[in-house]
């Protein structure tokens, strides 16, 4: 094998692997940053032995044993609690020696290691850009380089953030493990938020030249679909994976072909994944099987899977569409799911119900700089027939944003009704 083919080999192993790597080693040193710092490492091990010895069967075990000896040594180097040494000692002999029954349990043992390692890094001690920032180094196996090119930050930002992520765990000393009981819930709603913050950044970036990040969607959706695998019994996770999928089965109706944003309804819906929808609403049938009530993620996943089950924008139920935001915002109170709502209502009773509700939140004080309000109401003054009025929104709208292909477009639409105006004149 040439020596680029066991480079890019290794990289492949390094995006299936790390993470697993990370969580082994996290559970023997109790230090998530040392095992990071171990397992690279590990990865530069491999680079320098796989070309000659060829890539191990299991290199994943490989990587883990490897990073396992370098902890020995360095816990004897530093003289630590002798009783660690042996037990690592001894931990690495059972997994040099494993034998096929001996797989599955060392699988499980993985499993539950990767549980605890999303845990450590969506702990709620760290701040949300923290959080996010460690779980894609971590977990999405992204360099902070890639992490800062993502998000569209400095690269020593994210460094720092990364490195003061790592101090704060160890300061605090957050323990590797699973939360039970009330603690659970809390620290399970921090680890879904981060992964859909991931996921959302992707799907609508916030800043920048493109409309989507489509990478970013895909590590949020790989992170999700891991979770539900080592959660089974959770039905918001289950709940979220849903909610992902459906989404990212628009992706590639959601801009042209020279990036311009295309609204839902005018979407191509052939274009739509149709596998991502059938996995997104099989997840939903999960959830649902576990009985444990909807949730957030939940109810948004079922107000998507309305518009994926819809064959034309009119064979949309908007009536069902608003019935789930008004549970919705029950379940989860906020503004944001309110503007949504009155999306709905518009659509299931007409523009002038809608824009009543939208002018009922002009004042909150959180949508101040929100830039869908101003567009939301931009459509519906356009729908009632107000175009000058619309056209003011649309330039605050514009005026709000950070993304280039998001002002562009509203700019655009404020543009037309000035084209509109002259061509009235004319006549």
């Amino acid at each position: 094998m040439a020596a680029t083919d066991h480079h890019c080999t290794i990289e492949a192993v390094w995006r299936i692997e790390f993470a697993r790597v990370i969580a082994s080693l996290t559970r023997f040193t109790r230090d998530v940053g040392l095992a990071e710092d171990l397992a690279q490492e590990a990865f530069l091990a491999a680079l320098e032995q796989w070309p000659q010895s060829g890539v191990p069967d299991n290199p994943g075990a490989w990587l883990t044993a490897t990073g396992k000896r370098r902890a020995i040594d360095l816990f004897r180097h530093n003289a630590v609690a002798r009783c660690k040494h042996e037990e690592l000692a001894r931990e690495l002999d059972v997994l040099e020696q494993a034998s096929p029954d001996l797989d599955a349990e060392l699988d499980n043992a993985i499993s539950d290691d990767l549980l605890r390692l999303v845990f450590i890094a969506c702990h709620p001690v760290l701040p949300a850009d923290s959080r996010v920032a460690l779980t894609l180094r971590l977990l999405g196996g992204l360099t902070t380089e890639e992490v800062a090119r993502a998000f569209l930050t400095p690269e020593p930002t994210i460094a720092q953030r990364i490195v003061r992520a790592k101090r704060t765990l160890a300061d605090k000393r957050i323990p590797f493990e699973v939360p039970c009981g009330p603690e659970l819930v809390i620290r399970l709603s921090s680890v879904l938020e981060v992964i859909y913050l991931i996921f959302n950044e992707g799907y609508s970036a916030t800043s920048g030249a493109d409309l989507m990040r489509p990478s970013l969607c895909e590590d949020a959706l790989r992170l999700g679909r891991i979770l539900a695998e080592l959660m089974i019994t959770e039905s918001e996770v289950h709940g979220l994976v849903a909610l992902m999928e459906i989404q990212a089965s628009r992706t590639r109706a959601r801009v042209t072909a020279t990036g311009e944003a295309v609204l839902l309804l005018e979407q191509n819906r052939s274009q739509w994944d149709q596998l991502l929808i059938r996995r997104g609403l099989l997840a939903i049938q999960r959830a649902h099987r576990i009985n444990a009530g909807r949730g957030t993620y939940l109810l948004q996943a079922e107000i998507a899977a309305c518009h994926a089950c819809a064959h034309t924008p009119a064979d949309t139920d908007w009536h069902r569409i608003v019935a789930l935001y008004t549970e919705l915002a029950q379940v989860h109170p906020s503004p944001v799911i309110e503007l949504n709502r009155a999306v709905a209502v518009s659509m299931a009773d007409g523009p002038e119900a809608g824009l009543a509700l939208v002018d009922s939140l002009t004042g909150e004080p959180s949508l101040a700089r929100y830039h869908l309000l101003p567009s939301v109401r931009a459509d519906l003054l356009c729908k009632l027939g107000r175009q000058s009025e619309a056209r003011v929104e649309f330039e605050r709208a514009a005026a709000i944003t950070r993304n280039t292909r998001e002002r562009d477009f509203f700019l655009a639409r404020a543009a037309s009704f000035e084209i509109s105006t002259a061509s009235l004149q004319e006549r």
